[in-house]
């Protein structure tokens, strides 16, 4: 490979990936933008929806993007607006969705207010798929609809221009998240326009999309989809990016979340950017994230940020404040043993609801369903799943209590009447009787062995060949052997998260080790000073001593191997 030099462990950690080949090594190390990324005409509907946004944009008629209010809807929609901005198109709007008032989807309500504001094309991202009723009263008002989404089809697709969704049609990698996918669709105007020789686009340099890919990484990122195939190739560039993106709400987010631009990972979106950009809709208005994410004054940028981030730790402590009520509660009224619990509460926002109960089932396992009461007085929530049931299985076992529902293996949302709700736990927990376990809680066996001492900048150095890392390349977990547990303590605000000090007995090396969320009594081995053990842990840069110390994220602790 050509300057790059590959590691025995970097082989080995590849090798438990089945990435053996040196052509699959060299094309998984080494992301190649042109090889790696499809055609974006190969997207089933693709030449229908830009053939009418070029015949909208002759007439000078009025375009809306709509967007989801999440972290990978924002950052599509800002990266559409750019595109228009980029070509000089002046009639676009950008309508974006009231979690608490309006609720995911593409709404027929929103559709009516933006005909009344002229729209004539609405371009949806991240959303859109299933929405028969709303398209079909789209058409009945003379607006045409492109879809741009990525979520799951159902049996008939909305009667819309196109319906531009991976998973529709024959195009070669189904899981690209949303913002991916309007990415792909500026890209095929950008073909277009130049094929037709239009000086919008011709004065435009060659390769000028890829500085939209910020907003892909960090949708791709914080959507959770498969970091694997195209997705890897968009996030590793998308990366690249970001660490040099002109935008100013991106320097600024990265000053109020202490992040050095220049070295950007997954993590810092994963855990910095898409909780500021998602507590704009949790919390406010989304349009926040949105400007953020677009403006170019530089008074603005700051003035988001901050917002942003005082929403963010408002959210934080809303939500602490819930999940310690939901463990009181939980005490009270249910057994150890409970496959499912189902908590809620009408001054509970819904947004919240998902982070709420992650945390819950996070520390107690099983499925936890937790619900609030919306703006409009509808009672709305979210359920969590440790692998152990499935969540839409599990909904559609007790579908007569809901009023609607959605979701995946993992979780899954939904709404239910102020009748139904009162027996919401019984039903599912006769569903649950009903179903099968799933068996599929997350249980990983090391990748590979280490000693403390090899734990250094240089491991590092070698680990990042493979980033970024997510689901579908999941970070590389070591078995430490042989530490000795110095100090150990309990700490944060509810003293559920764990530190402890490592040290060597052979070599002294030291390292910090920490997870959030357990004690340590969640541990096979609870740490307690001078005890030997190995530690089952990821190897991370340590932001809470400094950018150039490392610590160990610790998966478990457990009894030395004899």
């Amino acid at each position: 490979m050509v300057g790059m030099e590959v590691s025995d462990l970097v082989r080995t950690l590849l090798g438990k990936r089945g990435i053996i080949e040196k052509d699959t090594v060299d094309r998984f190390l080494v992301p190649d933008f042109l090889r790696d990324t499809h055609d974006p005409f190969l997207l089933e509907g693709m030449e229908r929806a830009v053939a009418r946004i070029f015949a909208v944009m002759a007439q000078n008629e009025r375009i809306a993007i709509y967007a989801d209010f999440d972290c990978d809807g924002i950052p599509g929609a800002a990266l559409l607006s750019d595109f228009f901005r980029k070509i000089g198109y002046e009639n676009v709007q950008v309508y974006i969705p009231h979690r608490d008032r309006e609720g995911y989807g593409f709404h027929i309500a929103a559709i009516e207010k933006l005909k009344q504001q002229g729209v004539s094309l609405i371009i949806t991202i991240d959303v859109g798929t299933t929405a028969i009723e709303a398209v079909k009263r789209a058409k009945e008002l003379g607006i045409d609809v492109i879809v741009t989404d990525h979520h799951e089809l159902k049996d008939i697709l909305p009667d819309a221009v196109a319906v531009i969704n991976p998973k529709n049609g024959t195009y070669p990698f189904k899981d690209l998240c949303g913002a991916a996918v309007a990415w792909k669709l500026a890209c095929a105007l950008l073909v277009e326009g130049r094929k037709r020789g239009d000086a919008r686009f011709t004065s435009i340099p060659e390769g000028w999309e890829k500085w939209l890919l910020d907003m892909v990484a960090i949708a791709t990122v914080a959507d959770l989809v498969p970091l694997v195939g195209e997705n890897r190739t968009l996030a590793h560039y998308g990366l690249k990016v970001l660490r040099k993106s002109p935008r100013l709400g991106i320097k600024a987010l990265c000053a109020r979340a202490r992040v050095r631009q220049f070295e950007i990972t997954e993590d810092d979106i994963a855990f910095s950017f898409a909780p500021r950009i998602n507590a704009a809709s949790r919390m406010d208005e989304p349009e926040a994230a949105f400007r953020l994410l677009t403006t170019t004054d530089g008074d603005e940028a700051e003035k988001c940020a901050a917002h942003l981030e005082s929403l963010n730790t408002k959210r934080r402590g809303v939500v602490g404040a819930v999940v310690r009520e939901a463990r009181n509660r939980i005490k009270a009224r249910f057994s150890t043993g409970e496959k499912v619990i189902v908590l809620g509460d009408t001054a509970w926002k819904p947004a919240l609801m998902g982070l709420a109960a992650n945390s819950i089932m996070g520390e107690r396992g099983g499925v936890v369903c937790m619900w609030g009461r919306d703006a409009n007085g509808r009672l709305k929530g979210s359920c969590r799943s440790d692998g152990s049931l499935s969540v839409v299985e599990l909904f559609t076992r007790a579908s007569v209590s809901f009023e609607e529902f959605g979701g995946h293996h993992a979780s899954g949302g939904f709404s239910v009447s102020h009748e139904s709700v009162h027996t919401l736990h019984e039903s599912l927990s006769r569903a649950a009787g009903d179903l099968p376990p799933a068996n599929d809680i997350e249980k990983r066996d090391p990748d590979a062995e280490l000693s403390l001492s090899r734990v250094t900048n240089v491991l590092l150095k070698e680990l990042s060949q493979m980033a970024p890392f997510g689901i579908g390349n999941p970070k590389p977990l070591f078995r430490v052997r042989n530490t000795r547990i110095t100090f150990a303590r309990q700490f944060g605000k509810d003293m559920n998260h764990t530190e402890v000090t490592l040290v060597c007995p052979d070599s002294g090396a030291q390292c910090r080790g920490f997870q959030f969320f357990k004690t340590p009594m969640d541990f096979t081995v609870a740490p307690s000073p001078d005890t030997l053990v190995d530690v089952l842990a990821t190897v991370e840069r340590d932001t809470f001593r400094g950018p150039d110390r490392l610590a160990l994220r610790l998966s478990d602790i457990v009894a030395p191997l004899q």
